[in-house]
């Protein structure tokens, strides 16, 4: 009996697909009729690209190009990051954290049988929302105490490296790596 959700349960099963030499204007057509935020590029049904909309406007608009003159493949992210249909919500929320992207054609068998996005994601669990902020605000809470720090040079007592950037914890000096695990 399987308990984890997979991304087989939330999936996009008809994600929205042009083939690489399509212009620029016809896949922003094409994404606005149906309604997303992003277009897999395909060559012969197999997945070589993706375009978001952030593509478009970065790659294509902002530069002053004429989308009907560029084609798809021109903008595309490539190669594409997928993920099988069985894979686990939690491992495919990290793959997306790690690689800064928000939407993952889903390949089963070598062929395109979905597109699950951030949002998708975000349907099955609201409180992913919640862990999410509660997580971005202990990083920034985190990274700010560092910034605030005034760092000393000499060698760390945790490791004996030597280091300008030694930050003093309970009358020790330790290296930045060292005053995370005494902090």
């Amino acid at each position: 009996m399987r308990t984890e959700a997979t991304i087989r349960d939330i999936m996009n099963v008809n994600p929205v697909i042009v083939s690489r030499k399509a212009t620029v204007m016809d896949a922003a057509k094409e994404m606005k009729g149906e309604g997303v935020g992003s277009i897999i590029i395909v060559d012969d049904g197999i997945p070589v690209g993706i375009v978001t909309e952030s593509d478009i406007l970065r790659k294509v608009v902002a530069e002053g190009k004429h989308p009907s003159e560029i084609t798809v493949e021109e903008i595309m992210s490539s190669p594409p990051i997928t993920v099988s249909p069985d894979s686990g919500v939690e491992e495919v929320i990290k793959l997306m954290g790690r690689n800064k992207i928000r939407r993952l054609p889903v390949m089963e068998n070598g062929k395109l049988t979905g597109m699950v996005t951030e949002r998708d994601l975000l349907q099955i669990s609201p409180m992913l929302l919640d862990v999410a902020r509660e997580l971005a605000s202990i990083n920034e809470e985190r990274e700010t105490s560092y910034r605030k720090q005034r760092f000393l040079s000499g060698k760390c007592e945790g490791c004996g490296m030597l280091s300008d950037r030694l930050i003093e914890v309970d009358g020790h000096l330790f290296c930045e790596s060292c005053a995370e695990s005494y902090r």
